[in-house]
């Protein structure tokens, strides 16, 4: 048993899978979030990215509707909209209109980063005389101001959305978002389901910097992780390899659509390969229940998360199901 509970939310990037198409990648993911809704999780995120064949959220507000219209209770939101992207009055007119849609069960994660290659990032901006990311700080609280009551003599507005107070975070895999969001007084979320190098020392950062906030007079972590969780430590290594097999085609720059499982990995990566695909899945737990509890207990006590997001990137869509399944089980036994 977990001594530490906290609770359980879901990263979900519509992954599309090998033999598959996105149609059946948005099927899977509003079944994922009906499911995670009747188990107990707390939230149900999806993430911005674009140019990727294997990744279904690049219309992230768009999907957040679509899962929202197809639950009743559990949150859903952004982890994340890559805020560089978008003018700030847009993403509040988004999220202003899915938090009149589904009042009090939508989030906005922010982040800095494009979501994608730098030429995509060129064919997303709004505009390129700037970089966008330096004024990431500015765009925040710009998009903060149109969700927060109306202030009279305000000329521009965003309708819906003002007044809507959709709850803000701040995502990162840096230690510049942890300073940020405990400058603002914002939750934090940490991206260490793929970057986990500086999740400890940002992690820190936060919350010996945090400036107390109306809403958050605490800081709150949320700390990502991967977790693939079967019936057997044997089954569980096997459906990683999917996940391994990914991350290892973002070493060499082949973004695909998620492979198949192997029995192993040993003929498709080289040493330095390994090691690579293993320090960017620092932050997982894999294997059946016993070992599965196990290393996300290793994770909560060291990092004293407040909450766990969990990305479990499986090939087998019955298989991702059974995981989450069994994770709730295991933390809740």
């Amino acid at each position: 048993m977990m001594a530490v509970m906290v609770p359980l939310s879901i990263l979900d990037l519509a992954p599309i899978v090998e033999g598959s198409d996105a149609s059946a990648a948005l099927r899977h993911s509003l079944d994922l979030a009906q499911h995670a809704e009747a188990w107990g999780y707390r939230r149900f995120w999806v993430a911005e990215h674009h140019n990727m064949d294997g990744v279904a959220s690049s219309a992230t507000a768009v999907l957040i509707g679509h899962v929202a219209g197809g639950t009743k209770t559990i949150r859903v939101g952004s982890g994340g909209i890559m805020l560089p992207n978008h003018a700030p009055l847009v993403i509040a007119e988004q999220f202003g209109t899915l938090a009149t849609l589904f009042p009090g069960r939508i989030d906005l994660g922010l982040g800095r980063a494009p979501g994608t290659d730098q030429l995509t990032a060129r064919a997303l901006r709004r505009h390129l005389h700037s970089d966008q990311e330096d004024g990431f700080p500015q765009d925040v609280l710009e998009l903060i101001g149109y969700l927060e009551p109306a202030q009279p003599g305000a000329r521009v507005r965003a309708i819906p959305g003002i007044g809507t107070q959709v709850p803000v975070w701040i995502l990162g895999s840096s230690l510049y978002g942890a300073q940020l969001a405990a400058h603002l007084g914002l939750p934090f979320a940490f991206a260490s389901h793929f970057a986990p190098d500086l999740l400890e020392q940002a992690l820190e950062i936060y919350r010996a910097t945090y400036r107390p906030s109306t809403r958050w007079p605490e800081p709150h972590a949320m700390v990502g992780v991967n977790v693939v969780a079967a019936d057997s430590d044997a089954e569980g290594a096997r459906l990683l390899t999917s996940i391994q097999q990914r991350f290892l085609g973002m070493q060499r720059g082949v973004r695909a659509p998620l492979p198949k499982p192997v029995d192993s990995m040993d003929r498709l990566w080289n040493e330095a390969e390994r090691a690579g695909v293993q320090r960017m899945l620092a932050a997982t737990a894999s294997g059946g229940p016993d070992k599965v509890r196990r290393e996300l207990q290793a994770i909560v006590t060291r990092t004293r998360a407040d909450e766990l997001i969990v990305a479990g990137a499986i090939h087998d869509h019955a298989a991702r199901l059974r995981s989450y399944e069994l994770l709730m089980h295991i933390v809740a036994a």
